[in-house]
């Protein structure tokens, strides 16, 4: 059928009656829409629902409602047994709807009615029938299911070609969740934000229900909330780590995709945001009129108590309105074409984010949704920096990235925004979204290259030691332009996305069969090694080796230059099993198992990451501000970094392209650039890190003078316990035998 043909098709459905289908389909009769009354004017800003004082001293709320194109725009209003009522927005302002409602009260729930035309063909979706969430709520009461009735078309429609074009008329009001008015009197005064340097942070990734659902000493109602992350011993366990960050999972209200619902299972990490200023309604221990923003409120300033900072995963690339066939929750319903990407045929949308749809960021109304919601967290909710969802996606102008696009610019002259933590994932699905490396100086990335480095060089893969030199130095080569740092790569080796560290070296393969999905999800690309057996095993020398392995990454990762980043977990051997693309299992597969602790050599492994954390905090020279030059400063020709083959000599050309499993490193602790906050010289011990990844002992020879005269171990991963290895000394010049795949880190002794 051709395009014009299926438009008559369609529209010859629905002017017989689509609505009568509809309703009938739902079984009852559609009941007559509420009476509308008109609101007082208000004001066009703030967008959102304020609760405040109207004219007269009377106390009501102000609604105002972006929706460019649409001819009318109706608030409904649900009192406690979900009777709903209208008011009409009579008011229009530079295509912003708004009205004051004088009586509307904090806890109020609401949501809108948007109308105007239905003409998928040309990108209006426009369809009253739809309770739509509001994109400013700050809080959402309820669960988004997804019935047919919440689709702004006939999902069922048996010509599945073009169901989308065919309206439903069906009501969604009953079964969509609702905003919720809010009442913010915080001023934030006696909050004290850490601001971490970014050279000093030491993030951790964590899911706010999966690190708190099996904790023992955290009371069971608090369990995966935010008061739960909020409780001392949750607290407790960061500080003992030492880390000086939390980087959440998305905590912007998400829902659940229709083909989870299916089967029985839901999206757990919840990268698929709907509401940009609520925080996620589940993860709330003390109710969900309101109440989730003041808990997640006290979390962030307990968690400052602590020295620890907050930075929010966030997700603006795409919403969870899908593609043309998803259901209809907000801004489809509100304007379609002025809020998404579509393409060439507007029935279409543009899908950079393999998620179904793509925020057209480079509209004015649609940066300023995100920079708006981006200032209310840091400003209302206390949070202190953004790790941003395949960025690249939002750095796209018409159609390629572009670094100069609005939504970069516009963060690097906000006053508020360019002042935090900004961390892209510098990727998005399109062409040409790989962009690790190009974003600017504000910015720093997460670096997959250091990931695919560290994990081949453990695993004895690399060709030869020039990617791993790179890497562990601060990745100079993707850095060092436009006056950007070390601190701009976030060095990580597993994130929520993968295999957890044990996993990484107990499977090759994925095992994701438990996400219904024929073990088909989830990437083949893990560059993994399972040290000999697939899974867990009894044999205690497979075990030995993987505990190893384990302590040789996260040494690795704690002495590289950059960020480092952890998961939560990791640093006690959670394992997955073997699942490496856990989004949807919101069970023990994804939770932290903190009887780990109880395990002795996950204790070991515990003690041992809290130790190189706190190494890396008393040592300057291992978390530097500036790039190193590799040239003698001094006249006895001792470098800032040095690099040497298991002769003990330094490495030529022909040693980097040379293969390899051995690497040298030394760190020169006298010449650290800059001053401290006195002004002055930054001075500090000096290291050499050997790094030996063959499956054999090697003969390894101590750099003699000028490097050092004598060495004393400080870290040595052949060790179980780390307690039988500090205070060994090594006269410079001595031959010592470096066991097989181990890291020893020397201390420049005298």
């Amino acid at each position: 059928m051709s395009s014009a043909a299926e438009q008559e098709a369609v529209a010859g459905h629905q002017a017989t009656g689509n609505g009568r289908q509809a309703a009938a389909a739902n079984g009852v009769r559609r009941p007559a829409p509420p009476p509308v009354v008109p609101a007082w004017p208000g004001a066009a800003t703030p967008l959102g629902a304020r609760f405040r004082v109207g004219p007269d001293g009377v106390a009501g709320t102000n609604f105002a409602l972006w929706a460019g194109g649409a001819e009318g725009v109706e608030l409904c209003l649900f009192d406690e047994a979900g009777k709903e009522s209208r008011v009409r927005l009579s008011e229009l302002t530079h295509e912003i709807w708004h009205g004051f409602a004088p009586g509307v009260l904090p806890g109020q729930r609401y949501g809108y009615r948007v109308h105007g035309r239905w003409d998928p063909w040309t990108g209006a979706r426009w369809n009253p029938a739809k309770l739509l969430l509001d994109p400013y709520a700050r809080a959402v009461d309820g669960d988004f299911g997804l019935p047919p009735e919440v689709y702004g078309h006939v999902r069922d429609w048996p010509q599945q070609h073009v169901a989308d074009t065919v309206r439903d008329d069906r009501d969604s009001a009953p079964y969509v969740p609702k905003g919720v008015v809010v009442h913010d009197d915080d001023d934030w005064a006696d909050d004290r934000r850490p601001k971490t340097p970014w050279a000093d942070s030491v993030i951790y990734e964590v899911h706010v229900k999966g690190f708190t659902q099996l904790h023992p000493g955290i009371p069971e109602e608090l369990r995966g909330t935010y008061a739960g992350l909020a409780h001392p011993a949750a607290i407790e366990h960061l500080v003992k780590l030492g880390v000086t960050a939390v980087e959440l999972l998305p905590v912007h209200q998400f829902a659940h995709e229709d083909h989870l619902l299916r089967r029985g299972l839901g999206n757990y990490w919840g990268y698929n945001s709907i509401g940009y200023f609520a925080p996620h309604a589940a993860y709330a221990a003390s109710g969900t009129r309101g109440q989730q923003v003041g808990e997640f409120k006290r979390m962030v300033r307990a968690l400052h108590a602590a020295g620890i900072e907050v930075i929010l995963d966030v997700v603006y690339n795409h919403t969870a309105e899908a593609g043309e066939l998803g259901p209809t929750l907000s801004l489809k319903g509100i304007d379609n074409r002025g809020y998404y990407r579509l393409q060439d045929d507007p029935r279409r949308y543009a899908d950079y984010t393999g998620c179904g749809n793509t925020l057209h960021v480079v509209q004015p109304h649609v940066l300023r949704l995100i920079t708006d919601s981006l200032r209310y967290w840091v400003t209302e909710m206390g949070v202190d920096g953004f790790r941003f969802d395949l960025a690249a996606a939002l750095a796209r102008s018409m159609h390629d990235v572009d670094m100069l696009s609005p939504f970069l610019a516009v963060i690097a002259q906000d006053p508020v925004l360019r002042r935090v933590k900004l961390i892209a994932e510098p990727w998005d699905v399109g062409s040409g979204g790989y962009q690790v490396g190009a974003f600017p100086p504000l910015w720093t990335e997460w670096n997959d290259r250091y990931r695919n480095a560290v994990r081949d060089f453990w695993r004895h893969a690399l060709p030869d030691v020039r990617e791993m030199g790179y890497r562990l130095s601060g990745s100079s080569d993707l850095y060092a332009w436009g006056g950007r740092r070390p601190y701009a790569s976030v060095n990580f080796i597993t994130a929520h996305d993968g295999f957890t560290l044990r996993d990484l070296v107990s499977y090759e393969r994925k095992h994701n069969e438990a996400n219904g999905e024929g073990n088909r999800d989830g990437t083949n690309d893990n560059r993994a090694w399972n040290c000999g057996a697939e899974g867990e095993t009894d044999d205690e020398g497979i075990r030995a080796l993987r505990r190893r392995q384990l302590r040789n990454l996260l040494t690795t990762l704690l002495l590289s230059t950059g960020v480092p980043m952890l998961v939560a977990g990791d640093e006690l051997g959670r394992t997955q099993r073997g699942n490496n693309n856990a989004y949807c299992q919101d069970n023990e597969i994804s939770w932290v198992d903190w009887g780990l602790l109880e395990d002795p050599g996950w204790h070991a492994l515990f003690e041992l990451t809290s130790r190189l954390i706190e190494l890396r905090h008393r040592h300057p020279v291992l978390r530097r501000r500036a790039f190193f030059s590799g040239r003698a400063q001094t006249a006895d020709g001792l470098r800032d970094l040095a690099w040497f083959t298991s002769r003990g000599t330094e490495m030529t050309e022909q040693d980097w392209y040379a293969p390899a499993a051995t690497l040298g490193m030394y760190l020169s602790g006298r010449d650290i650039p800059g001053r401290d906050e006195r002004g002055a010289q930054i001075l500090d011990d000096s290291f050499l890190a050997v790094l030996h990844a063959g499956e054999g002992p090697v003969r390894f020879e101590l750099p003699g003078p000028p490097w050092a005269e004598r060495y004393e171990v400080v870290v040595d991963t052949s060790l179980e316990e780390q307690g039988e290895a500090p205070g060994v000394e090594h006269r410079a010049g001595t031959e010592i035998t470096m066991p097989a795949r181990a890291v020893l880190l020397l201390r420049v002794a005298g």
